[in-house]
């Protein structure tokens, strides 16, 4: 009984230890890989630690399951959530506005202090975005998906208009990148995490620009196409990080064709997306002025 009443509490224990063990398991295993290494004792500790945090919380798993189900029907705020679509996606356009608002003057704080214009163009980059997010956001805070289709296609035309501006500063982030060789040194964990929020950021983007197709209102896909872009150039960066952290020193020319090309890609990747909805909004435009013009007419014949 005492071995099952042991196993028990070490396999269940209370929910406010194991939301302790979450950050003190992370910042042990942090600290022995980055100060102490791989092979010391410690860091053989804080690697059953990290276990242990993670097989408990695997355990858990039913149970959680269980308890966001039963939050999800009887809390009032997790059913509107659920239900409406337009808050929703506000709330992700207002996140993002934010994010890309502050990721924006963090990259030109750095540009400013290391004076160098590779932060500079950054900057340059995720300012665009944010607004052109701005913009959206205006709209979407006042107006439904669909309620005014036509202002909705203006918008939407609009931002593959700047889609093809922000290509300048794409070209020059990736000639920093080759040319002058303009890149940075990251520790290891750092590239880990940049690495893990970049395919997070680029999975989620492609899998919302899928998922808010079914709306049918060119803002909300314009939205997503914004965040498509983000994740394009946090993929450049990150390639960057990673060539520059556990690359050769005689590298540079492999790193130079590799940036070259994967920077070229994405530049024409970003004018063809901008290209289509600059001419899917434009025929839209078109297809309903034609149309309300054949009801005019049509009016005027029963007159």
């Amino acid at each position: 009984m005492r071995w099952k009443k042991l196993g028990k509490a070490l396999l269940f224990p209370p929910m406010v230890l194991m939301l302790l063990l979450i950050p003190v398991a992370t910042v042990f295993l942090v600290y022995a890989m980055v100060v102490l290494g791989t092979e010391s004792a410690v860091a053989i500790v804080s690697y059953v630690l990290a276990a242990y945090t993670l097989t408990v919380w695997c355990f858990r798993i039913p149970a959680l399951i269980v308890f966001f189900k039963t939050f999800r029907e009887e809390n009032k705020l997790a059913r509107r959530w659920l239900e409406d679509d337009r808050l929703r996606v506000n709330v992700s356009l207002y996140g993002s506005l934010i994010w890309n608002l502050a990721y924006a003057i963090f990259q030109l704080w750095l540009g400013i202090y290391h004076r160098t214009f590779w932060f500079g163009s950054l900057a340059g980059y995720y300012f665009l975005l944010a607004v052109m997010r701005f913009f959206l956001v205006r709209y979407t805070g006042s107006h439904r998906a669909g309620e005014q289709i036509e202002v909705e296609l203006k918008k939407y035309r609009a931002c593959g208009w700047v889609f093809l501006l922000m290509n300048l500063a794409l070209a020059l982030i990736v000639f920093f990148m080759v040319y002058w060789n303009r890149t940075f040194r990251h520790h290891e964990i750092t590239t880990i995490a940049m690495a893990a929020y970049t395919f997070t950021a680029f999975s989620v983007a492609i899998v919302n620009l899928v998922k808010y197709r079914k709306y049918h209102s060119p803002v909300y896909s314009a939205s997503k196409a914004i965040s498509l872009a983000a994740a394009c150039v946090s993929m450049l960066t990150l390639e960057s990080t990673m060539l520059n952290t556990w690359g050769q020193e005689g590298d540079a020319s492999f790193r130079r064709i590799m940036l070259a090309a994967t920077g070229g890609v994405i530049s024409l990747f970003i004018i063809a997306m901008a290209t289509v909805m600059i001419v899917r909004g434009s025929r839209a435009l078109k297809q309903r002025t034609a149309m309300e013009k054949e009801k005019e007419k049509g009016h005027g014949r029963k007159v």
